[in-house]
């Protein structure tokens, strides 16, 4: 029978396997419900639960697809009859990572436990040495991007789901104290989350008792460092009975990342207008 230490090297092994080859089932195994990891990018409290930890692996799959590699180079593993811990270097990055920074590599450290007879990896802490003028997340930037984007894409699609519920507690959670928003109608500008809290509340109170959707299915999202922008076209539809409103118009919103969480800190609404007559096109479809 495999000894202790072999048995954790083997689960270390495959896991990095299923890294390399997008694996998430491969990944997800041999962890525990209440996995608490430590990574690159944020958030700066970890990623805590099972669930959590099968989300930030997309992002990550989508970066490696770039020809990134994610191979051990050196693996050391100590046992005891129902706990451990192991420690490895891995090479994790493009070629041009390589080329730019050729010593370079993934630190990892793993917390196991024995559970009903068999290792499960309940803690992991990924992460890359500091360089001059360098944070934790830049070794990897274009991982950190593509995790940032998904965050913010989740914002959005939390934000879609309050609007259905009439939620105006859930609309209002990732805006800023200090918000700036044009808004179609109302004053040139609303200044601070109260004031947009209103334009929101009135829009839901409109509603009355009809259905409210809100989404925007051509959803672009650019981020840099702590900033982000997204745009795309706003559709949104009020029904009630066979009786409903549909309209479309333009929306551009800014993000930044404070205390790791994405909070809107500017937006800007508008429909295009007709010169001639100078009145708001609300009828126009893309």
């Amino acid at each position: 029978m495999a000894s202790n230490e072999e048995q954790i090297r083997t689960l270390i092994e495959g896991w990095a396997k299923a890294v390399h080859h997008g694996d998430l089932t491969g990944v997800l195994a041999d962890h525990t419900e209440d996995i608490v990891m430590f990574d690159v990018p944020p958030p700066q409290q970890g990623v805590r639960g099972l669930d959590a930890y099968r989300e930030t692996w997309p992002p990550f799959f989508q970066w490696q697809a770039q020809g990134a590699s994610f191979d051990i180079e050196s693996l050391e593993v100590t046992a005891g009859e129902d706990v451990a811990f192991a420690y490895a270097l891995l090479r994790c990055g493009t070629e041009r990572d390589f080329a730019d920074n050729p010593d370079n590599r993934l630190r990892l450290t793993f917390g196991l436990r024995k559970q009903a007879g068999r290792w499960v990896i309940a803690h992991e802490h990924h992460s890359f040495t500091l360089t001059d003028g360098s944070t934790a997340a830049d070794p990897a930037p274009d991982q950190d991007r593509a995790a940032a984007e998904q965050d913010l894409r989740r914002l959005h699609q939390r934000w879609f789901a309050s609007t259905a519920a009439k939620d105006l507690d859930g609309l209002m959670a990732p805006i800023a104290d200090d918000v700036v928003s044009y808004e179609h109608d109302q004053a040139l500008q609303c200044i601070g989350v109260d004031a947009v809290r209103e334009v929101c509340k009135a829009g839901l109170d409109g509603a009355g008792d009809s259905s409210v959707i809100w989404h925007v299915p051509d959803l672009k999202i650019l981020v840099n460092g702590d900033l982000a922008v997204a745009w795309g076209l706003n559709h949104v539809e009020v029904s009630a009975g066979r009786q409903s409103v549909d309209t479309w118009s333009r929306g551009t919103r800014i993000f930044q990342r404070r205390d790791g969480a994405w909070l809107m800190t500017h937006q800007h609404l508008s429909y295009p207008f007709d010169p001639v007559t100078g009145d708001a096109k609300t009828d126009l479809r893309p």
